[in-house]
């Protein structure tokens, strides 16, 4: 292979990684309790009240994960600080991520019995306000086509580089 062939390669990947990072702009990250994190002692409900949650964002959630864990439960079982019948165990390794992929009510606690003391979290995820139409793009995005969008160009960014690696393409 030519010595010069690899600079198209990398302006090619470079462009991907731009455009893919532009079409994923609108979610965020949220740090679950801010710089206090996932621990007992943290008032979440007055930390969820200053935050906006849409659709595509991520909560990542900052941990002792010997201490503590993660569950999403429903209504019910958040309120009784109940985790036996929990719908995910978001609970990995201490920093882990949860995408909110739908427009509805998230329920969390620790079911280690920090729940009772308030280390629980209830937030409500709204669909992202949709920017007035201009006259160039006229809808071309909607939410959830521009999600499936996101995810591919997040794949693209992340296989492209095993492709300058492997001489594949």
């Amino acid at each position: 292979m030519e010595a010069g062939s690899e600079a198209p390669r990398l302006i090619v990947w470079l462009a991907i990684v731009f455009f893919g990072s532009l079409t994923c702009a609108s979610s965020e990250f949220h740090l679950v309790g801010g710089k206090d994190g996932w621990k007992s002692g943290v008032n979440y409900t007055v930390w969820a009240a200053n935050q906006s949650f849409h659709v595509g964002d991520w909560l990542l959630f900052r941990f002792d994960k010997f201490a503590f864990d993660i569950l999403e439960v429903n209504k019910t079982s958040y309120d009784k600080c109940n985790g036996q019948d929990f719908i995910t165990n978001i609970t990995r390794g201490g920093r882990d991520v949860f995408q909110l992929n739908e427009s509805r009510p998230y329920f969390f606690i620790c079911s280690k019995g920090y729940c009772f003391n308030g280390m629980k979290l209830a937030i409500n995820v709204e669909e992202l306000p949709s920017p007035a139409p201009s006259p160039s793009t006229n809808g071309v995005f909607p939410s959830n086509s521009l999600n499936r969008l996101c995810i591919r160009s997040l794949l693209l960014i992340i296989t492209l580089p095993w492709f300058f690696l492997m001489k594949m393409y």
